[in-house]
């Protein structure tokens, strides 16, 4: 089948609105480098350079066709870092019951691949680029997926689990690179916009398990649970992995993804890295005026810095590089990008430990069923979803940006969760989890594309990778707690909630603030 018209689906920006967006992101005056995210010095003066000059590249461009086929295959992997840990708390009562296994341990596996796969794929986007990550992940977690719905022991399901986690864990550190590193700095709004698909999918695993576990599971009053009466959790899983692997199908075969531009610049590549954009220019209807000449100028009047050495042996010693702390160290090369990537971590961190504690615990007042159960879960998952388009809109406001935004809905979740507490019947707590899903997924969409605005290019996956590191390892330490502690109690919403709001607080303080500004 033939793509539709550019013009009809993907309009490319005309020539004026490309004027515009790139006047939005350029500063007042005067000079150039104002109008990018990290000041001037922050990182390597030659590769700031090339890449403010490859971001014109892309402004010029503008938003076309395929940035927007990007946005899509790229939502992919948004929908499965929310869809696989809404998957194990869906399946984890009827395994529970079938295996007469402690639950948390479950919790625990998911949580370890959750970290291994942040620093494998994260770092590791960093060494061979975005480009084999991207395209791996999703097939990871799909075959491992339907290994587990035949797992025939509750060790061998949390072993993968625990693969099929390594997989979820690369997307976001990898996508949200990849997409940012493509699109104009007049759309970066847009990496907030991403949450949708992370709506998207708690919206589609709760349709899903609706019909399939209430009706193919054993009665929760049951003194026995065989498997030929259980097996609606090993049905979810089947859909749930042959999803998986529809949508890499759609990434590796339909979308002919290419290597992101400053990337390739950054290991020496400049002419590779100026046929993927003139690739781009091509693919959205329009053309680019940038050569290899413009970089290779740079090289050429970095007196003082030198040239970026583009020889086989510096690009051997780049590679040995890059599998040592060079990028990590890069993240702190200045006070003020330390200061930056040590509030993000934080943050990361305590939202970690903050969401899998509320998960631990939850509340029985009688009057539910399982049907109620997974009805409301999908209730809820419909309820996020608006959550995520206004977080768009939010990060745009002048007076609120990224920062504001991160921090006002940030705290609100954790007040949602304070008054979830007073619910003394099913639909009161329904009606303030609404609450909490609505800010919370505002929340995620403006943390997911703050973060990588804030890294540059040739360190970014490593950036990612470090933050999404601490919010694994501090997720793992809430089914540790699950384990030994009584969660019997309104106790743990109300840490969780006060860890929400101590986040919120604390976002206020990062140094940088990327709206309106170009990334490096």
């Amino acid at each position: 089948m033939s793509a539709p018209a550019t013009e009809t689906v993907f309009p490319a920006a005309t020539k004026a609105e490309k004027e515009k967006d790139a006047a939005s992101i350029t500063s007042s005056t005067g000079n150039k480098h104002d109008a990018d995210i990290l000041p001037e010095g922050s990182v390597d003066p030659v590769y700031q350079e090339k890449a403010h000059i490859l971001n014109n590249a892309i402004q010029e461009i503008g938003m076309g066709r395929y940035q927007w086929f990007l946005f899509v295959v790229c939502g992919f992997g948004w929908l499965a870092d929310n869809l696989w840990p809404i998957v194990t708390g869906l399946i984890l009562a009827p395994v529970v019951q079938e295996f007469h296994q402690k639950g948390p341990f479950l919790k625990l596996a998911q949580n370890v691949g959750l970290l291994l796969g942040a620093v494998g794929w994260g770092v590791g986007s960093d060494i061979w680029g975005r480009r084999w990550s991207f395209n791996i992940t999703l097939l990871i977690t799909g075959v491992f997926a339907l290994a587990a719905g035949g797992a025939p022991s509750f060790g061998s399901l949390s072993a993968f689990v625990g693969l099929w986690s390594i997989g979820v864990g690369g997307n976001l550190p990898v996508d949200s690179s990849l997409f940012l590193e493509f699109i104009p700095g007049s759309h970066q709004w847009l990496l907030t916009v991403l949450a949708i698909w992370w709506a998207f999918g708690q919206l589609i695993g709760s349709l899903i398990a609706w019909p399939l576990i209430p009706n193919f599971s054993c009665a929760s009053t049951a003194d026995t649970c065989e498997r030929a009466d259980n097996m609606g959790w090993r049905y979810f899983l089947f859909t749930m992995g042959g999803l998986m692997l529809i949508l890499w199908g759609v990434r590796f075969f339909l979308f002919p993804l290419q290597e992101s531009p400053k990337f390739l610049m950054g290991r020496g590549r400049d002419e590779k890295a100026v046929e993927v954009v003139h690739m781009i220019a091509k693919k959205n209807g329009t053309r680019s005026n940038l050569t290899v000449e413009d970089l290779r100028a740079v090289d050429n009047n970095s007196a003082g810095t030198g040239p970026m050495n583009t020889s086989a042996s510096a690009a051997a010693k780049r590679k040995i590089a890059s599998l040592n702390t060079h990028h990590v160290k890069a993240l702190f090369a200045t006070r003020k990008l330390a200061y930056s990537t040590t509030l993000l971590i934080i943050i990361w961190a305590l939202i970690g430990l903050a969401f899998p504690l509320l998960q631990t615990r939850g509340a029985d007042f009688g009057d539910g069923s399982v049907y109620i159960t997974y009805r409301n879960q999908v209730i809820l998952s419909v309820i996020g979803v608006p959550g995520a388009l206004l977080g768009g809109w939010f990060v745009e406001i002048p007076f609120l940006g990224r920062r504001g935004t991160l921090s006002i809905f940030t705290i609100l979740t954790g007040v949602f969760l304070f008054a979830s507490t007073t619910a003394r019947t099913s639909d009161a707590l329904l009606g303030w989890n609404c609450g909490y899903s609505f800010t919370s997924n505002v929340m995620y969409g403006v943390l997911y594309a703050l973060t990588p605005e804030c890294f540059p290019t040739k360190d970014r996956g490593t950036g990612n990778a470090l933050v999404a590191s601490a919010n694994r390892v501090f997720g793992i330490m809430a089914p540790i707690i699950a384990l030994y502690a009584d969660l019997r109690t309104s106790v743990p919403i109300w840490i969780s909630g006060a860890i929400f709001i101590v986040a919120g607080l604390i976002a206020l303080l990062l140094p940088f603030e990327p709206r309106g500004k170009a990334s490096l």
